[in-house]
């Protein structure tokens, strides 16, 4: 069982290790977004991923039937919007404005799109 819980564990720092390479390649991408260091864009990352975890999800469940009409556009606007968030709780990431953040958003997709196919 521990051995279960080390690999889970290691898989988790890795996915977080990766999540923060990808965040620093796709702020390089998109001139208005400014990441400190390869530090600030793990804990970007990171903190991304708590905030679709808890808000984007309960906004996402909330919000499913407008979803469903507009075929995702819903989604995405609240993607933006936890991109917005994370700018506001992470000193060292800032996003300089909203459309910064709607391509900052479809870059980050991208990005995972294609490396996260390959690390699995």
């Amino acid at each position: 069982i521990i051995y279960i819980v080390i690999l889970i564990l290691m898989k988790f720092l890795l996915n977080v290790l990766i999540g923060g390479i990808l965040f620093a390649v796709a702020s390089r991408i998109v001139p208005g977004v400014v990441v400190d260091g390869i530090r600030t864009a793990i804990i970007a990352g990171l903190v991304l991923s708590l905030v679709n975890a808890t808000v984007g999800m309960l906004l996402r469940v909330l919000s499913f039937p407008i979803n469903f009409i507009t075929f995702g556009l819903v989604g995405f606007v609240i993607t933006v919007l936890m991109i917005l968030l994370t700018d506001s709780l992470v000193t060292g990431f800032d996003v300089n404005g909203i459309w910064n953040a709607i391509i900052f958003a479809v870059i980050l997709g991208l990005v995972q799109g294609v490396f996260g196919n390959a690390k699995d």
